[in-house]
């Protein structure tokens, strides 16, 4: 008995071959149909701001990394060679749009406001959460796998409730489409028409597992399961992840529902900074990725269009310097909370529960001083 295997929904997916892009790796412009008209605005300005920030993630990357070394930081998951994927979303984005993402996002984190003492404080192991969701309108890291693609499309189904026209935007990687959550996070998005996008960054890998482990097609066309819109763009194309993301947003707030983009990048380093990249890939691989760096793709378009290069490295020079002294103050003045505190935030008024246990762990903690 034959099964017939019907084609997969294509026509909702658009990159599907090839991911859009209008940045080469030479830094020239090439035409796009479907992401041009969502980059007509962008100016030499624009263009200097997209290279400042992605020069600044990274440098925040790089200092991040050796302070792990250092041991001023436990642990560390470098997002090296996705700062386009990431730049361009923050910059697609109203401030008062909610992020979602997982514990690789750290340049959302900067640029939408977060302290640097709060973003570091958890990779001390000093807290258990970050910073004020609300304040920077970004949810606190989330390490399990795929889990803020269901707090997102909640988020976005009370923002359609209310009537109002901000959207949520999950961030996750390619390994986080194999979990069920996420599943569950389309299924409810695209019954609800909810307005969130689901930005993927695939980088290549979880953890050790290379993507095609995962699967044999397009990750964009799992969202087409659901009934929902996919794209595939150059994740390491600023402005193809700017334009995608432009016009995910726009969907989203004319209540047209959810939009999957696919970014489609490579994590340059670790996994984190415990991991060993060299285990399971080789460096033809990394060299060939290495060609199609986000950020000397921009410098070197900037520098085709006329743009005063020299002036804006030293403009990206400064800044990460500062913002890298700025990291090593933070980390020095963090200090390890007292072990009670875990009881404090567990619950917005205490129960009688966490008071019970809290107790108990101070009487432990007592009766070990009484016994040195």
């Amino acid at each position: 008995m034959s099964i017939a295997i019907p084609a997969p929904r294509s026509e909702l997916v658009e990159g599907l071959d090839t991911p859009l892009g209008v940045l080469a790796p030479d830094g020239s412009r090439r035409a796009c149909r479907t992401l041009d008209e969502h980059l007509a605005d962008l100016d030499e300005t624009a263009l200097t701001d997209l290279f400042v920030d992605m020069s600044l993630v990274r440098r925040v990357d790089e200092e991040a990394f050796a302070l792990t070394r250092q041991g001023e930081l436990v642990l560390w998951p470098p997002l090296r060679g996705q700062e386009a994927a990431q730049v361009g979303a923050a910059h697609a984005l109203r401030e008062t749009d909610f992020v979602f993402g997982s514990y690789r996002e750290h340049a959302l984190a900067v640029l939408r406001g977060v302290d640097l003492g709060d973003l570091l404080r958890v990779w001390q192991g000093h807290a258990l959460s970050g910073w004020d969701p609300l304040a920077h309108r970004m949810a606190t890291p989330q390490i399990i796998i795929g889990a803020q693609t269901l707090h997102a499309t909640g988020y976005a189904m009370a923002v359609r409730r209310d009537g109002g026209d901000d959207i949520a935007v999950a961030c996750f990687g390619d390994g986080a489409t194999s979990e069920g959550d996420v599943s569950e996070a389309m299924v409810f998005a695209s019954s609800f028409q909810a307005p969130v996008v689901f930005l993927c960054q695939n980088n290549q890998y979880a953890i050790s597992e290379p993507v095609r482990v995962q699967s044999h097609a397009a990750l964009a066309l799992r969202a087409t399961g659901f009934g929902i819109p996919a794209i595939r763009v150059d994740g390491n194309d600023v402005l193809a992840v700017l334009a995608a993301m432009r016009a995910a947003a726009d969907r989203a707030r004319r209540g047209e529902g959810p939009t999957f983009v696919e970014a489609v990048t490579y994590r340059m380093g670790p996994h984190t900074t415990t991991d060993d990249p060299g285990r399971y890939r080789d460096a033809d691989e990394v060299d060939a990725w290495r060609a199609k760096d986000p950020i000397d793709r921009l410098e070197r378009h900037l520098a085709s269009v006329g743009a005063p290069i020299e002036h804006i490295r030293e403009e990206a020079r400064i800044r990460c310097d500062a913002i890298a002294k700025e990291m090593r103050a933070a980390v020095v003045k963090g200090e390890a909370p007292a072990p009670e505190s875990l009881f404090d935030h567990v619950t917005v008024t205490p129960t009688r529960r966490i008071r019970r246990q809290r107790a108990e762990h101070l009487a432990f903690a007592a009766s070990i001083q009484e016994e040195r």
